[in-house]
């Protein structure tokens, strides 16, 4: 059973049902997951934040996460949210059935996958490199990054 936090408040900037996906905006490997869902993620379930944006940073705040030491990714939808291995399964679970066979390693316990986890989560900088600045999103994919109504 995945570990769920509750709020009690909906997450801003979310419609009802939508799932957005926080992720490091400097870090190669976090880029590359987005890119890898943007690719893959056939139905548009998904939506993307960088944590250093100012959704990010009021995603960050709803869920009394850290706002300025990133270690995990986080997957938010509704009144929940999901870090480390389970933000990873959360998401895993919505991409077309081909990449579903990666949701057995579910089976291992939370304590091993999120050891795991946190291994490359907190080597990542050192593994997969750090751009200067947070990449902006392609034109073509600038609908699938969450934005503030303005």
């Amino acid at each position: 059973m995945p570990t769920r936090r509750t709020r009690t408040s909906p997450a801003p900037f979310l419609k009802q049902g939508e799932t957005v996906v926080l992720f490091d905006g400097v870090c190669k490997l976090c880029n590359g997951w987005a890119k890898f869902l943007i690719r893959h993620d056939l139905h548009r379930r998904v939506r993307l934040a960088s944590v250093q944006s100012p959704e990010g940073q009021a995603l960050l705040a709803w869920a009394d996460l850290p706002l300025d030491q990133f270690d995990t990714m986080a997957v938010i939808r509704d009144r929940h949210y999901w870090t480390r291995s389970d933000a990873f399964f959360e998401v895993a679970a919505l991409l077309p059935g081909r990449w579903r066979a990666v949701m057995l390693l579910r089976g291992c316990p939370r304590w091993l996958r999120d050891w795991a986890y946190d291994r490359i989560a907190l080597n990542r900088y050192w593994l997969f490199g750090k751009y200067d600045t947070c990449l902006l999103p392609n034109p073509d994919h600038e609908h699938r990054f969450l934005k503030s109504p303005r």
